[in-house]
């Protein structure tokens, strides 16, 4: 059997709820709606740690944090670290990175957002064993990126929406002729729809007040305006980067690609009266997960998957040519460390998320919450054990966001 070429596509705070497919009335999703009419679209996956550097090491590597080395959230991995470029590497696979990583070192006294990170230069050693590497550290600037690696050592400033450029150079690699000598693995890093919410969005733009709120939104005061606010943002840079991720999509037209698209965490967006991720709840672990295998049939699966569980899985796909089942029957996903920004979760926590139930205790093994998942899938107010702590964050303080 010839070897498929694989294509992984990572995002950025686009909860799993977020999309046309998923019943968001809000969500304009048409491309990856498309994705996930031919795809094993995996309902209950989840992300090891919803927090990006975190997730993005235990992503590369199949190593959960912190034992991947990524014990805070400035760390870097370490170079050392085996990734699965190096095991694509080894098999014959030609690989390559587009966009965001958010694994080398960065000053923390330096903005989040804004051009100091952008900028930083992540040397060849640091790039987790990829042969081309084209990229940038963070900053969240969803508009003129900051692109260095293979090609040009210094940033170089590359005018467009950022997911535009960073779909439009994957696909130009990957049409590339020498691409037809051997079987190639692209990793597309986009940072949208990620904070800051008012960015442009690629001339899309939506109402807060047309805004059709989850229930668990508090109404009637701040955090409703501000979730609406915000909302209005976050719909629209999906929108402008679900047609970002059309046209890389357009473009690869081949049947003989494995095609993986997901995000590394959600976003609360307001619901039980909390922002950004972190956060035990299903807005901000549970996320996106399409699989379109070549020639296999599309379906829905609910078992629990987490996004530990996809390295091995694309390695079984390309030594064995099938599909494998998550070893377990439960994922586990946990916060390795307080991240010190506003909104964000204010603990150590660690828990299990089955397709039944999700449990989660503190960092000194007492419970947390609890939830009855089939009788309460949106944690609306359904079987809760104990949730002690955790206020409404109805401050409205702008700040850099990671």
């Amino acid at each position: 059997m010839m070897r498929p070429n694989l294509l992984w596509i990572v995002t950025t705070q686009w909860r799993a709820q977020a999309f046309g497919y998923a019943g968001d009335p809000n969500a304009r999703t048409p491309h990856l709606d498309a994705l996930a009419y031919s795809s094993f679209n995996y309902t209950q996956a989840v992300t090891p740690h919803p927090f990006g550097p975190f997730a993005r090491a235990a992503l590369l590597t199949g190593v959960p944090s912190p034992e991947n080395g990524v014990r805070d959230y400035f760390d870097p991995l370490p170079t050392e670290s085996r990734t699965i470029a190096h095991d694509l590497n080894d098999r014959g696979y030609t690989t390559a990175f587009f966009g965001k990583w958010h694994l080398w070192k960065r000053d923390p006294q330096a903005p989040l957002v804004g051009e100091e990170h952008a900028k930083i230069i992540i040397p060849p050693e640091a790039h987790g064993g990829f042969q081309f590497w084209e990229g940038f550290e963070s900053g969240f600037l969803l508009n003129d990126p900051w692109l260095h690696g293979t090609r040009s050592f210094e940033p170089e400033k590359i005018s467009g929406y950022q997911s535009d450029v960073l779909c439009g150079r994957a696909a130009d690699w990957c049409e590339a002729p020498l691409r037809e000598k051997n079987p190639w693995f692209c990793l597309v890093s986009l940072e949208a729809p990620h904070p800051p919410y008012d960015a442009p969005a690629a001339g899309f733009s939506l109402d807060p007040a047309s805004l059709i709120l989850s229930a668990n939104v508090p109404r009637g005061g701040p955090v409703e305006e501000k979730a609406r606010r915000e909302l209005a943002g976050y719909y629209a840079h999906i929108q402008a980067t679900d047609r970002a991720i059309g046209g890389l999509l357009d473009r690869l037209r081949d049947d003989n690609t494995l095609i993986i698209f997901t995000s590394v965490h959600g976003d609360m967006h307001g619901s039980h009266g909390l922002f950004r991720k972190g956060w035990p709840y299903e807005e901000s672990v549970r996320v996106p997960l399409l699989i379109r295998y070549p020639g296999e049939r599309a379906r829905s699966l609910e078992e629990p998957i987490s996004l530990l569980d996809l390295l091995a899985l694309t390695l079984g796909y390309v030594d064995h040519g099938q599909l494998t089942s998550p070893p377990t029957e439960a994922a586990h996903i946990s916060m390795p460390s307080v991240v010190a920004l506003p909104y964000q979760c204010d603990r150590l926590w660690r828990g299990i998320r089955s397709k039944k139930e999700k449990t989660i205790w503190n960092a000194d093994g007492s419970l947390w919450m609890r939830f009855d998942l089939e009788k309460d899938p949106g944690e609306g107010g359904g079987r809760r054990s104990q949730e002690s702590g955790v206020r409404s964050q109805e401050s409205d303080t702008e700040i850099g966001e990671s």
